[in-house]
């Protein structure tokens, strides 16, 4: 969802100074406030089933399309697709035209986040190969979904949120395999290091990115695109994205059910390794933050941009990376939970963050700002179908 807060009665954008950081939280729906709460809720649903009715994980992966449970393969698409029908695909010239704000997030996105969270990997998980492939998956795989929350609550540019959420989607179709080939196999044998099974292989991971985003990345374009041609950009978000948008959680949690179900035994068996993948999560997530915002303010970006770059780098697609792990490792497989721990920890903490995001905002000068507010978009006529 993409929430319609920052104007006055005017018509104009008002400053982040207007807001009330007590409030942050009453402008969530209730599916997504209590978040955390649904995906725990999920996890212990998916564990009584895989304990009380071993048959259901089975029956679940007794039915498969290129080594993925069909069901599955349905509740990672639904997940997905609602995301990218809120995309604004048509505002990319206008942001894109900001060179500094667009090579320092691809720079943050692509080379630096990839690379700490391969270091903390390692770091934390050494002896736990599978583990630590699939956080080092989570951190390839970039924010495109949450993000526009946390950014709007936390007074971010809309705009530039949604357009490096663009540019973060088409990016991963072409580079996600290439960068889970590098750090999973060439780095790794660069340094020394334990590769990646032979079980991964970089058309097996390039083949999942295409599917699990492309095919949802197409939809949603193409949904956003004519939804807006004949209902207007207004009508269209008000009336279309409220009905799609809670797709993404349901596809979600249905998910979490069905691979907590086949994992079970493995959870219930080991809880101390999942606190492990949690520590280096935690730590990604406040660092990377922080290290963004910081970055903002010595490049003088603004308050708005330095906090969209900061959400932007430090949110991750766990959706993909879920897909990813499944589709090349198996729903059973340590990288799948890895992923699944990955929103767990996300959530709560960047829902942190935005109050951190509004009380650094006095330390960003106000002439960094654009000194005219911009107009919103009128609305537009609808249009009949």
């Amino acid at each position: 969802m993409i929430l319609r807060t920052g104007q006055n009665d005017e018509g104009t954008v008002t400053t982040a100074d207007t807001r009330d950081t007590d409030v942050v939280l009453d402008k969530l729906s209730p599916l997504d406030k209590f978040l955390p709460v649904w995906i725990l809720a999920a996890m212990a649903a998916g564990l009584l089933l895989g304990t009380v009715l071993p048959v259901f994980g089975q029956a679940l992966e007794s039915v498969k399309i290129a080594g993925v449970s069909v069901p599955i393969a349905v509740g990672l698409l639904v997940m997905m697709y609602p995301v990218l029908a809120k995309v604004r695909y048509n505002e990319t010239a206008r942001v894109m035209a900001d060179k500094r704000l667009i090579v320092t997030s691809l720079a943050i996105n692509w080379l630096l986040a990839p690379a700490f969270m391969f270091a903390l990997a390692w770091i934390f998980l050494a002896d736990l190969p599978e583990y630590r492939t699939g956080l080092i998956i989570v951190g390839l795989a970039r924010c495109i979904a949450m993000v526009l929350i946390w950014n709007d609550l936390a007074c971010g540019d809309r705009e530039a949120a949604a357009v490096l959420v663009a540019v973060n989607s088409v990016f991963q179709v072409f580079m996600f395999g290439v960068l889970g080939w590098f750090y999973l196999q060439l780095l790794p044998s660069w340094l020394g290091l334990a590769t990646t099974t032979t079980e991964f292989s970089l058309w097996a991971i390039t083949l999942s990115v295409l599917v699990f985003l492309g095919v949802p990345l197409l939809a949603g374009f193409l949904t956003r695109t004519v939804g807006e041609a004949r209902m207007g950009r207004s009508a269209y978000e008000a009336k279309v994205l409220p009905v799609i948008g809670p797709w993404a959680l349901y596809g979600l949690l249905f998910t979490i059910v069905v691979l907590f179900a086949l994992q079970g035994d493995q959870v219930l068996s080991q809880p101390f390794e999942v606190l492990r993948i949690a520590v280096p999560l935690l730590i990604y997530f406040v660092v990377t933050f922080f290290a963004s915002m910081l970055i903002g303010w010595l490049l003088r970006m603004g308050y708005r941009r330095s906090t969209t770059l900061s959400f932007t780098a430090a949110g991750n697609n766990f959706e993909l990376a879920i897909a990813v792990s499944i589709a090349t490792f198996g729903a059973a497989s340590g990288q799948a939970l890895a992923g699944v721990v990955g929103p767990l920890i996300e959530v709560p903490v960047l829902v942190g963050l935005v109050y951190v995001a509004l009380w650094a905002r006095k330390f960003f000068p106000s002439a960094q700002e654009p000194t005219v507010a911009e107009p919103t978009a009128q609305p537009e006529p609808a249009r009949t179908f």
